[in-house]
Parts: structure tokens; sequence; C-alpha cells
């Protein structure tokens, strides 16, 4: 058996035991310590960034599901910091179980969000003065968000089966502090975000005659009134900056 054979062999039966045949002339023992210390890792990861599912599901239940996607999924990085997005994927694309919660994929995003924002690289100074004239885009620490279910609210005491009739939707951000933050939203802010992260570097007045040609049915001084208070309360926040503060 070449090398390469051997290796292939080898990782096989460290994803699933069950289905692969032990390499040849390798040690039962040994090769149950890889496996489990393999499997621990990721399984150990999966928890720590997706701890909201982790709690929504009991220990058989969470096990299967690692060891599905251990098993199955192919990651495409050899970074552990990225196992995350690997398994988000898996969720997206891979994932095929009639019983798994309807939202499952949307939690899962929202708290890969959460965690890729706590150590993506970058930094920012609030816009304090001279907000509505000051050129603006979204922080490149903040992400723009709509789901079909609450999912910010989701716990082992609410599991909502149907999605509700109003979407959801959310800014994520890091702030001053270096704390992850998240912010519910209504659709006008949502798309006032939307605006910003599209077309960078406007002063918010810009942004505001769009925001009033797309919500035709309320009443223009009344939105600009109120969007001038939307925007500082962004800025206040650090998730809207100058382009000069990215």
């Amino acid at each position: 058996m070449s090398f390469q054979a051997h290796q292939r062999a080898f990782a096989a039966y460290i994803r699933n035991p069950n289905q692969n045949p032990i390499p040849v002339g390798a040690n039962n023992e040994r090769m149950a310590v890889y496996r489990e210390l393999f499997f621990n890792n990721v399984t150990g990861f999966l928890t720590a960034n997706f701890p909201v599912l982790h709690r929504l599901m009991d220990d058989e239940a969470w096990h299967t599901l690692a060891q599905d996607f251990f098993s199955e999924h192919i990651c495409h990085t050899p970074h552990f910091s990225e196992i995350s997005e690997e398994f988000l994927s898996y969720l997206q694309h891979e994932r095929q179980c009639t019983t798994d919660f309807p939202f499952m994929v949307e939690l899962a995003h929202y708290e890969w969000v959460e965690m890729a924002l706590s150590i993506a690289h970058g930094s920012f100074s609030l816009l304090i003065d001279n907000v509505m004239e000051t050129p603006l885009r979204l922080s490149n620490l903040a992400s723009v968000l709509a789901y079909q279910f609450p999912v910010h609210q989701i716990s082992p005491h609410f599991l909502p089966t149907v999605a509700p009739e109003q979407a959801t939707f959310l800014v994520v951000y890091r702030d001053v502090h270096e704390e992850v933050q998240f912010l519910e939203i209504t659709p006008l802010t949502y798309q006032l975000l939307q605006l910003i992260q599209e077309q960078p570097d406007q002063v918010a007045q810009i942004y505001l005659k769009q925001l009033s040609q797309l919500f035709p049915f309320v009443n223009e001084a009344v939105l600009m009134q109120n969007g001038e208070e939307i925007v500082k309360n962004l800025a206040m926040r650090g998730v809207v900056v100058s382009m000069n503060s990215c």
C-alpha cells in the first residue's frame, strides 16, 4: 500500500470506523485513541461555537449530528477556526434529516456570524460629531441579517415550529469594547443599512431620500426626522462609521 493510500485508509477509519476497515497493520487500541482525539476536538469546537443549538439537543442527538458532519462532510480548510463555517455549509447543502428543527440552519448561521465577528480582524473609531454631514459606510465588524425565524429568541423554552408572518431583521456587530452585540431592527432600518452597505461613502440625507422612495407610504418629513435619529443611534453603536475610521 502506498503512503497516500494508507493515509486515505487511516482518515476513512477515523471518520467512520463502522463503515471503513481498520488500516492494514494498525493497532486497534491506538486507532481508537486517534479516533476519539479527532472526534472530540471537532465536537468541542461545534459545542463552543454553536452553544444555543447544542443546548436544544440531548446528548445523543448532538453526538449523532456531530458524527454525521464528521464522517460525511469534506472540509476544505485545515484551520480549526473555520470548522464552524464548514459545519454551516454542511447544514445548508448536505444535511438531510426530517426531524431537524425547522430553524436549525438560520440559528446556526446566526451563531456563526457571532463567532466570526468575535475573531475578525479590524477596528474602528466611533463617529460622534457631524454624523449627518459625514460620508458613511457599514462597519466591517457588523452584519445585517434577515431571517424567517426569530433566531435571537430561540431557547430550550422557545422552539417555534412555524415561521411567523413577519421576518426578523437584525444587525450583529462588535462594539468598541470588543464585545459582540445584536440589535433587532425594523424593515426600514434594515433597508437603510442595506443601502449604506451597497452604496458606501455617501451622506445620510442621500440614503434617507432613497429610503423615502422605497417606503412611499411613510410621511417623508417623519421619515427624515426619525431617520436622523436612527443614523445617529447606529453611529453611536459603531454599526455605521466614517470611511476614514475603518
